[in-house]
């Protein structure tokens, strides 16, 4: 790997290096596309918080989001995170 692409590839997992961040990976790695208030019902967390951790995760690339009417859909932008999720669950 180039130090480009390792640099990449640390800023991903500092990103998912968190419990709620895998939990809402979790809910959006079979396509699903959810809006905040959604996602924060499912996991139980202020919406702040939700939306704070979502946008850790678009920052950093790892969520794309699409805006319909007054709601923002979130989804993830490479299945290949699912397959860092599968080894995360082998392996815990």
């Amino acid at each position: 790997m180039t130090e480009e692409q390792l640099e990449k590839a640390a800023n991903i997992l500092k990103a998912v290096a968190h419990p709620m961040r895998i939990a809402i990976l979790e809910h959006l790695e079979d396509g699903t596309h959810m809006t905040v208030t959604q996602i924060h019902n499912l996991l139980g967390l202020e919406q702040s918080t939700t939306s704070h951790h979502l946008g850790i995760l678009k920052d950093k690339g790892i969520l794309g989001s699409k805006r319909e009417g007054k709601n923002t859909f979130y989804f993830m932008k490479y299945k290949n995170i699912s397959q860092v999720l599968d080894c995360l669950r082998k392996n815990v």
